[in-house]
């Protein structure tokens, strides 16, 4: 009887999977999927399946840099709120806050139907203790000291081990009301939390993981629309829909996949095969998909652009050649041609669809008018003045930067442009691996360098503040007090005139661009893809998630 049952066990089994797999053959068909109800072969109607550059470094949010980490622990976890599909601040787990005359002490109201996916309530002593981690020196958080410190109270001493972390000015009032002190007035400071680095993290749990925290799916917690379930170093991984969540009816997704992809041609491949429902595209593709409803452009307000070392060349401290330098290249070509996947020409420093004034729905970019232009005839003409004023017939200068593809074709467009318009320039191309370019940044180690900058709130100010004298991220030896002064007063004086501040911007960028020259921006980034057209709900966020999954759905 037992032998009898084990074949009668197996030959049901076999059967079984038989069926299934006819009935299954369909999905194998090699067809694109488009306008499939299911995702790819997902076999449920809510579950989708898309790229990822490259592996998660870690999900631990003080320890995060990378944006394929933010973009998944933005989706499992949830700061004091959230930006809507319009980049505005919507609800997270604060429910209401109030500023003090002053601008100096916030206070938040927090929800008390927020829980954690082990079912602990999320309360403020989350936020104190992840934002005390990330200024505490032995976390060793880089983001931490960069974000708190000048802006939360005490926050830069205790990063320079000059106080103790629980003098950092955020208390927990009570189980749902944090307190923050600030440094100084911040308009922007709502905007702020949103980033990665002001996420809660449950005490208990981060302390019973250690250095195991934020490693791998057994070791994150959430509080966020979906929870990691499971993750393969070096392949993928897969958030499901967090059902502890406080707005878990509006998560429509049950499942998303991500696997790794490193190469475009294999996300379309794959993409065709309907194993995927999203990948990128690059230049090389963009033509054959571009009419097909499945192509989809998303803009980020994201700048590349020239940096200018004033220091490292002597003809890169004449004004002239920098505004040559500009004027020379064309910036329509460069991303009809070049890049060929959205990009947009660069019009000033503040990238467009980025912030309004605040008196009107106004872009800034639209109120501030274009600053940079393309025209060859008066490059040659800035150039040949200059060149005078140097008292040489040929200048040479190096221009760093990535050494990836696309990367490559753009230096190499540039470098085109510019001994093309400019006689008596040499351009020397130095294409080194990312890490290294952000390492010579840092220790100012270029002449020209092709750079790039995405916001890290939604202010002007993350922008405009990078070239104050003697900044962190002015590393080109750009120095002007006036300047100086302008963006001073724009943090201090004006900050709680909104109108008067961002006037102060406004001339600010002016400077920077049409006086000084002190960069040149080239165009504001934008990622071709392709997506299922079933798929809705999806959007880019400024400073968040690159794409917002909380709101998607697959249309039945």
């Amino acid at each position: 009887m037992k032998n009898q049952k084990s074949l009668w066990v197996l030959f049901t089994l076999l059967v079984t999977l038989f069926l299934a797999a006819c009935s299954g053959g369909d999905s194998n068909s090699g067809d694109s999927g488009e306008g499939e109800a299911e995702g790819s072969e997902s076999g449920s109607a809510q579950e989708i399946t898309v790229s990822a550059k490259s592996d998660i470094a870690t999900m631990d949010p003080s320890l995060i840099t990378d944006s394929v980490s933010f973009q998944w622990a933005g989706e499992t976890l949830e700061g004091l709120y959230r930006l809507d599909k319009d980049g505005n601040l919507s609800e997270g787990i604060a429910t209401n806050s109030s500023v003090s005359d002053d601008g100096l002490t916030w206070t938040f109201e927090l929800r008390e139907d927020a829980e954690w996916s082990n079912g602990d309530p999320v309360t403020a002593n989350d936020f104190v203790y992840a934002w005390q981690r990330a200024v505490d020196p032995e976390t060793g958080s880089e983001y931490g000291p960069y974000f708190l410190g000048g802006v939360i109270k005490n926050a830069e001493a205790i990063a320079n081990g000059e106080a103790e972390v629980d003098e950092l000015g955020a208390k927990a009032a009570d189980d749902y009301t944090l307190e923050v002190e600030l440094e100084k007035p911040i308009p922007y400071f709502e905007s702020m939390t949103v980033f990665g680095t002001f996420m809660p993290i449950n005490e208990k749990f981060a302390e019973e993981q250690g250095d195991k925290f934020g490693t791998e799916a057994e070791a994150t917690l959430s509080n966020g629309p979906f929870e990691m379930t499971e993750w393969n170093s070096g392949e993928g991984w897969t958030v499901e829909k967090n059902d502890s969540y406080w707005d878990a009816d509006t998560v429509q997704l049950d499942k998303i996949n991500a696997q790794i992809i490193k190469e475009i041609s294999t996300g379309v491949n794959l993409y065709e095969s309907g194993q995927l429902d999203q990948t990128e595209l690059n230049a090389e593709f963009v033509d054959e998909y571009s009419t097909t409803e499945d192509f989809n452009v998303a803009e980020k307000p994201y700048l590349y652009f020239f940096k200018f070392n004033q220091e490292a060349n002597e003809a890169l401290a004449n004004v002239n050649v920098r505004k040559a330098i500009s004027m020379a290249i064309d910036r329509e070509s460069l991303v009809d041609v070049i890049l060929n996947d959205g990009s947009v020409p660069a019009e000033g420093y503040v990238p467009s669809n980025f912030v309004n004034m605040p008196d009107s729905e106004e872009d800034f970019r639209d109120a501030q008018g274009p600053l940079v232009k393309t025209d060859v005839e008066q490059a040659k003409e800035l150039w040949a003045t200059a060149l005078e004023e140097l008292g040489t017939d040929s200048v040479e200068i190096e221009l760093l930067g990535d050494d990836t593809g696309t990367s490559k074709n753009v230096l190499a467009y540039y470098k085109d442009q510019l001994e093309t318009n400019l006689e008596g320039l040499t351009i020397n191309l130095m294409e080194v691996p990312f890490n290294e370019r952000v390492e010579r940044d840092q220790n100012s180690e270029f002449e020209i360098e092709a750079a790039t900058w995405g916001p890290d709130y939604v202010d002007p100010n993350t922008y405009l503040n990078m070239y104050l004298t003697g900044g962190q991220n002015n590393n080109m030896n750009y120095s002007s007090d006036e300047y100086d002064e302008l963006i001073e007063k724009a943090n201090n004086e004006y900050a709680q005139d909104p109108q008067k501040r961002f006037e102060t911007f406004l001339e600010a960028e002016r400077l920077l661009l049409e006086e000084d020259a002190a960069v040149a921006p080239m165009y504001q980034d934008s990622k071709a893809q392709l997506f299922r057209p079933s798929i809705k709900g999806v959007f880019t966020t400024a400073t968040g998630p690159e794409l917002e999954f909380k709101w998607a759905s697959v249309e039945e």
